[in-house]
């Protein structure tokens, strides 16, 4: 018999979880057997769901917000703390610039604020701006960008770490206001800098394109300024 179930459950395209926990349900009636039987099935989709949500954003290190220090976070009244942890920012189409110095702890918080929204049924990708503007530069050489664009429209939130550490050349430039372009109240954007808005042209080399990108994220936006001193200095082996 279990290996029927196992067969029809193979067929129906339903989980493991079933075959593997049908015998252990309790239940006085048919119908509460059913009804357990679909919730533990239901739930065993939702992990698996967000298990491959996880996956997919292609996070660097998986990091929460578990032991996170906020004493050197200036975060503006637009937005509460519970707000942000939570990402509920993405149903607004809202976006997050997390400025300030190297190793203050944005990644940090744009990586914990991803997982959460995965761990929410949320897609995200996470990327390093410069990997993120090569693979575009790649997809147009090779005639794949119209289907990698789409891939990235499909995303609640696209996280660009690292913004503006490598300028980019103009191609580049161009692709990447057009990623930010079409996701423009459409999804949301964390981006992760240590340039202020004054500096961005030297990224991009053009003004006219500088003013498009910045008028087009900062429009609902929360900016996150970060200070003190870099963790990873602070706790290196080498001592001075």
């Amino acid at each position: 018999m279990k290996e029927l179930i196992a067969q029809y459950c193979k067929e129906l395209r339903l989980g493991k979880s079933i075959v593997e926990n049908y015998q252990k349900i309790q239940a006085e009636t048919n119908e509460e057997f059913l009804v357990k039987l679909l919730k533990l099935e239901i739930e065993n989709r939702r992990v698996s769901r967000k298990n491959r949500y996880l996956k997919q954003a292609n996070f660097e290190v998986m990091k929460t917000f578990k032991g996170y220090s906020f004493e050197n976070v200036q975060i503006p009244k637009s937005i509460t703390l519970e707000e942000l942890q939570e990402g509920r920012f993405l149903e607004k189409k809202e976006n997050l610039i997390l400025y300030g110095p190297v190793g203050t702890g944005k990644t940090h918080m744009a990586t914990a604020i991803g997982i959460a929204a995965c761990n929410r049924e949320k897609k995200v990708r996470f990327y390093r701006t410069a990997t993120l503007v090569n693979e575009l530069v790649e997809a147009k050489s090779n005639g794949t960008l119209k289907r990698f664009l789409k891939t990235l429209r499909k995303t609640d939130l696209l996280i660009c770490d690292e913004w503006g550490y490598i300028p980019l050349d103009r191609e580049g430039a161009q692709l990447l206001f057009q990623v930010i372009a079409e996701r423009y109240e459409r999804n949301s954007v964390i981006i992760t800098t240590n340039l202020e808005f004054s500096k961005w042209n030297g990224i991009f080399y053009d003004e006219k394109l500088t003013s498009a990108i910045i008028d087009r994220l900062i429009h609902h936006c929360h900016l996150l300024v970060f200070t003190g001193k870099s963790y990873r200095l602070e706790h290196s082996s080498i001592k001075t």
